[in-house]
């Protein structure tokens, strides 16, 4: 079975309208985790068939995960950093105010890189050097726990909490913990005027969706 990008558009429609009305609210979550588990690894959510991350990665030589193609500013590999990194500071600092996993369980050491950000204000450099050195295996590996992280927290939320916005304090954190790099304060803000239900959508849905098939692309090109 191969996922349909037009049905899980579709879906997200649904997703957004539903997460608005509190009578829906069992259904919406039961659809976030439909959607949230075809944008992850297959062994995240045990799905039994290729997800649109699994796609990604079928048949990629290390090589063309780190390839920046001509033109392009990214690499699959960035990508992967990126998604994981903002799904584990949002949905773990905002939503609940939870320590980040890369923080919590120390995954710096493992991933092989410098840096800690979400890779919003990095220069081609950067990129390019996370792009080289970063441990794919250990990315796939703290992608599979920001996942499960998710689900366990959205399963554990109440209708009320889909309200809610963001403490101001943990807004401050993640700059502190320089998870968001002040020169992309502009994505500080964005998360801030969102609720609890806008964050659902945007980033471990909509804006995972998004990069899914920016890297998708990439990998036709490398």
């Amino acid at each position: 079975m191969t996922p349909d990008r037009k049905s899980w558009n579709a879906q997200q429609q649904v997703l957004q309208r539903m997460l608005n009305k509190e009578e829906d609210f069992p259904q919406a979550i039961q659809l976030f985790l439909s959607q949230h588990a075809l944008l992850h690894a297959s062994a995240m959510s045990q799905l039994g068939f290729s997800t649109f991350e699994d796609e990604i990665w079928q048949g990629l030589t290390d090589q063309a995960a780190r390839c920046i193609p001509p033109k392009a500013e990214h690499s699959i590999a960035w990508v992967f950093w990126h998604l994981t990194r903002i799904e584990d500071i949002t949905m773990n600092l905002l939503v609940t105010g939870t320590p980040q996993l890369f923080e919590k369980d120390g995954w710096l050491p493992h991933l092989g890189v410098v840096d800690r950000d979400t890779g919003n204000a990095m220069s081609e450099q950067r990129i390019a050097d996370l792009s080289a050195k970063i441990n794919l295996p250990a990315l796939r590996a703290y992608r599979l726990e920001v996942g499960h992280r998710t689900r366990e927290i959205v399963q554990a939320l109440k209708p009320e909490d889909l309200k809610r916005k963001a403490d101001p304090a943990r807004l401050q954190q993640i700059l502190e913990e320089g998870a968001v790099e002040p020169a992309a304060m502009g994505l500080i803000e964005y998360w801030g005027g969102r609720t609890v239900a806008g964050l659902l959508l945007m980033p471990p849905t909509r804006h995972t969706f998004i990069h899914l098939n920016e890297a998708l692309r990439l990998k036709q090109k490398c």
